[in-house]
């Protein structure tokens, strides 16, 4: 089968290690099942692999792709639940389990024309998604929908801020956020990616690191070092941020001192279960959202959506289709 994988460690230049052609295909192993992809989403998850994030020399070539949709073995349209994990050893959530990963850090992932997973990773593609939006739910939409509708602990009528407006979980956040009755603010450098922030429900979008005009309830923050500052003076006193990610790097100063003066609650949150992702494809398939797609290319093409990421010239998801 044909395959995009990693097959070297570069850190200073991730995509020399990417290579396309034919891999043997998957065996089911029991209690698995073979999933004919149809559609993979692209994530940074993707890029942290090839420079060794997750992902160790031993392992390779690994097949990369954490995200897809396609048809089971059973002629079934499904979305690809990605963390692997016992919900038992996590207290009932798989994300928790100690020896979880994602696909494409132990087992081979989704960028193939075919990907292996336990049975119970299969959801339901519900039939008003195309395959090209369901695959985007599974990081992206998962993960935004975990920490507004967990994680943060808003009402509707909630102010909330969003870091960087073009990436998959940033634009999906967006999109939920305002569907659900919050004030949205979202940042970006450029004013392109502002404008289609507020096309997206964001009651205002300013320049990255500008004062906002009030203190917000909450803020998702998955840039890290570059926004920390921006993020803890944004909060009211006792508001949230919550982070799923630090892509531009995971030590800011913690600035304590406004921390506990302001009882601020800083929460991180990694995916979401299997029973929140479906929960995920039946909010879009009843309200009508539906993911942000910044563009659709074939997998063996998969390395120009690589170096638009890389770039970050993006907003919204890249998309593969097999």
């Amino acid at each position: 089968m044909f395959a995009i994988t990693a097959a070297r460690i570069d850190k200073d230049n991730p995509l020399s290690g990417l290579e396309a052609g034919e891999r043997p295909e998957p065996e089911a192993r029991e209690g698995w099942a073979t999933v004919t992809v149809r559609a993979a989403a692209l994530n940074h998850h993707d890029i942290w692999s090839l420079k060794g994030v997750g992902l160790t020399d031993k392992r390779l070539p690994m097949v990369l792709g954490c995200d897809a949709a396609g048809v089971d073995e059973d002629g079934r349209e499904v979305i690809v639940h990605s963390v692997i994990g016992d919900p038992d050893a996590g207290g009932g959530d798989e994300t928790r389990d100690p020896r979880r990963s994602l696909l494409s850090e132990v087992y081979n992932g989704t960028f193939a024309e075919k990907v292996a997973v336990p049975r119970r990773n299969l959801v339901p593609k519900p039939n008003e998604l195309s395959f090209e939006e369901a695959a985007c739910l599974p990081t992206a939409w998962l993960t935004a929908y975990r920490m507004l509708f967990e994680k943060a602990a808003l009402e509707p009528g909630s102010t909330v801020l969003v870091q960087g407006a073009g990436g998959g979980v940033n634009s999906a956040l967006i999109r939920m956020a305002s569907a659900a009755g919050y004030r949205v603010y979202a940042t970006s450098r450029t004013e392109s990616k502002r404008e289609r922030a507020r096309t997206l429900g964001a009651f205002a979008a300013v320049e990255t690191g500008e004062r906002l005009p009030e203190k917000v309830d909450a803020v998702f923050d998955n840039v890290g070092a570059a926004t920390w500052g921006h993020s803890l003076r944004s909060l009211r006193p006792g508001g949230r941020i919550i982070t799923c990610g630090a892509t531009s790097g995971d030590a800011p100063p913690a600035e304590l001192t406004r921390v506990f003066f302001l009882q601020l609650q800083i929460i991180g949150s990694t995916m979401g279960t299997r029973d929140q992702l479906q929960r995920v494809a039946e909010y879009c398939a009843r309200t009508g959202l539906r993911p942000e797609i910044d563009r659709i290319l074939p997998l063996a093409e998969a390395k120009d959506g690589f170096a638009a990421m890389e770039q970050g010239d993006l907003f919204g998801k890249v998309v593969f289709t097999a």
